[in-house]
């Protein structure tokens, strides 16, 4: 029986077929799995660049194309008959050396600009420094040498890298752009998913070995079941990126560890991936905190999706700082504590209540104590940057000391409280680690909001400041619009036009999201949109209650001076925090937009608008 792995797009391209048809798709692909009577069968392409490529016919003018070595098949596409030959013919396939990941090449459109580079090519070489040794030992391609010896300007590497597998592209763009070798080398050490022990050469001809090492980029499937979840499964679920998967699959942590990262790098996916895999192989239940009820909501839907075993889903438990405190001061005073009325204590006085209940259960909490005595074994905490000092006191207290105990995501440029802690000041001596791809945000909306936010470091969380520079992004796209109106009338009437015009070019309703400062602001919006055919689905909500989530297109409305930000206190220092927590709630509420994000404000816009 074959041995089939699935790529990312694939799942993508099915999806978007006529249920009729992705329902034959799936049909050949179980009886090709099965190996049984009426599969497809590959079929070799003819003057294809690489012999291991063939198609496979899923129905009715539809075709996969597949790299195969011996019985292993890894699915890339589907697409009619003729773009799926032309695919099959212009790409090749290899394993990178030094990092053992596969690599899918555009062979063709490298062929046509080879001449191109050597018509512009000058005396003087880019690269000419740098032997053919220290090249190949960054894994650049033996073949691709002689291409890499025409490059003269850094705006030849910048045009090569459509066309080019990251993990060639990368150290190209490091010694372009005057890095050393050893920065070169740590650039393309971020694309290893594998264990650090594990280190090469290669071996080129083991596509199987080579695809495990590439979680981003294939996902295998043994069965029909496996089969039909990963072919239905969101895409987050099952292909993670390199830096997410090192994370969120390391097989221990001997220290708390504190992963933080810009919008989009995927902090709320490792930390989900991360909580899975603990309830599956750690040792004890997994506490998955996050800041607000909502989010604790948004997480535990997501849990459901992500982990399909109902044993393993059921060891993590979802929850929010309060909801937490409420919980266990009710489990030990045998009802749940009035929040109003007479004898009602604050969430603050509960918050104490239950680090002093989980402290005599299990005596002193920033002592070793029996694992089994606390209340969970792993804890895992999205959105830290927002969890307040009192709260992580009670976080801590719920795991024992111990391998594995803590794991904390967040951003501090994206805080919107008013909170600062040091984790080691509460117990938790973290180490932290960098996100620095986003995987969400076109380059031209993260150098927009980057800009916006103003780029400075942010202190909390750990000792030393958190930077913005560095980070980037995997794509190009749309450059964010801000438009300008007479009268508050006029930007509603825009953000009306605006939004009918995504609905009626396809957008669903439900990625949609409209944000403003204020819930005055959001009724006027609502009241914008009412009756607008098709816009039921679209979410309307306050800059702040936009955290955690995602949109393909996002609508920001009142971002002009005197709302954006309100007039601050004159007092100097709380005049400082209160515009700084104002710039990172419009920050949060503009990276929530995956591929267009549209501003307005009548009057005079605010001040925290690049420009």
């Amino acid at each position: 029986m074959p041995r089939l792995a699935i790529g990312p797009e694939f799942p993508r391209e099915l999806s978007a077929l006529a249920p009729p048809v992705r329902r034959e798709v799936v049909v050949a692909l179980r009886r090709f799995l099965l190996n049984v009577a009426g599969a497809p069968y590959p079929e070799r392409v003819r003057g294809g660049r690489d012999p291991r490529v063939a198609t496979l016919r899923l129905a009715e003018g539809l075709r996969g194309v597949a790299v195969r070595q011996r019985d292993v098949y890894w699915l890339r596409t589907v697409l009619t008959d003729a773009d799926a030959w032309s695919y099959a013919v212009r790409h090749r396939y290899g394993v990178n050396p030094v990092i053992g990941v596969v690599e899918e090449w555009d062979a063709e459109a490298l062929e046509r600009v080879e001449p191109a580079l050597r018509r512009s090519a000058r005396p003087s070489r880019l690269f000419e420094s740098i032997c053919d040794g220290d090249l190949l030992a960054l894994g650049i391609d033996g073949h691709a040498l002689p291409l890499v010896r025409l490059i003269t300007t850094e705006a030849d590497v910048a045009a090569l890298e459509p066309l080019l597998p990251p993990t060639q592209y990368v150290p190209l763009a490091v010694l372009a752009g005057g890095g050393t070798l050893a920065e070169a080398w740590r650039e393309l050490d971020q694309w290893r998913a594998s264990p650090e022990e594990e280190t090469g050469p290669f071996d080129p001809d083991d596509l199987h070995a080579a695809l495990l090492r590439s979680p981003d980029r294939a996902v295998f499937a043994a069965d029909k079941v496996e089969l039909d979840r990963v072919l239905e499964a969101p895409s987050w679920c099952l292909f993670l990126h390199p830096p997410q998967y090192r994370l969120a699959r390391a097989p221990r942590y001997e220290q708390p560890t504190l992963v933080v990262g810009g919008p989009g790098t995927g902090k709320t996916i490792v930390a989900l991936h991360r909580a899975a895999y603990l309830a599956a192989r750690g040792s004890g239940r997994v506490l998955l905190v996050t800041f607000t009820q909502g989010l604790a909501d948004e997480l535990s839907a997501r849990l459901d999706e992500l982990v399909p075993d109902e044993a393993v889903r059921k060891r993590i438990d979802v929850d929010n700082p309060e909801r937490l405190a409420l919980r266990i001061v009710a489990d030990a005073e045998g009802r749940r504590p009035p929040l109003v009325g007479p004898g009602a204590r604050s969430l603050a006085e509960l918050t104490d209540e239950a680090v002093r209940l989980l402290s005599r259960a299990t005596g002193d909490l920033l002592d070793d104590v029996d694992p089994g005595r606390k209340p969970y074994r792993h804890l895992v905490v999205d959105e830290a940057q927002d969890v307040s000092p009192a709260q992580w006191r009670l976080l801590r207290a719920t795991v024992p000391h111990a391998r594995d105990d803590v794991f904390v995501v967040g951003d501090p440029h994206q805080r919107v409280t008013d909170t600062r802690v040091a984790l080691g000041a509460v117990g938790i001596p973290a180490v932290r680690h960098t996100l620095r791809i986003s995987y969400r945000l076109p380059q031209e909306m993260l150098s927009f909001v980057v800009r916006l936010r103003g780029g400075g470091p942010a202190g909390g969380l750990v000792p030393g400041a958190t930077e913005m520079s560095g980070y980037q992004a995997t794509r190009h796209g749309e450059r964010p619009v801000v438009r300008a109106y007479e009268t508050p009338e006029a930007e509603l009437a825009g953000l009306r036009a605006t939004v009918a015009s995504w609905l009626a070019g396809g957008v669903p309703a439900g990625q949609v999201g409209v944000g403003a400062r204020t819930t005055a602001l959001v009724r006027a919006a609502r009241a914008a949109l009412d009756g607008l055919d098709g816009a039921d689905g679209v979410r309307v909500s306050t800059f702040q209650n936009m955290k955690g989530l995602e949109f393909e297109r996002v609508a920001l409305v009142g971002v002009a001076e005197g709302v954006v930000p309100e007039p601050p206190p004159e007092e100097p220092a709380a005049r400082a925090r209160a515009l700084q927590r104002e710039r990172s709630i419009l920050y949060v509420a503009c990276t929530r937009a995956r591929g267009m994000l549209y501003l307005s404000h009548s009057g005079r816009g605010s001040p925290f608008l690049p420009l």
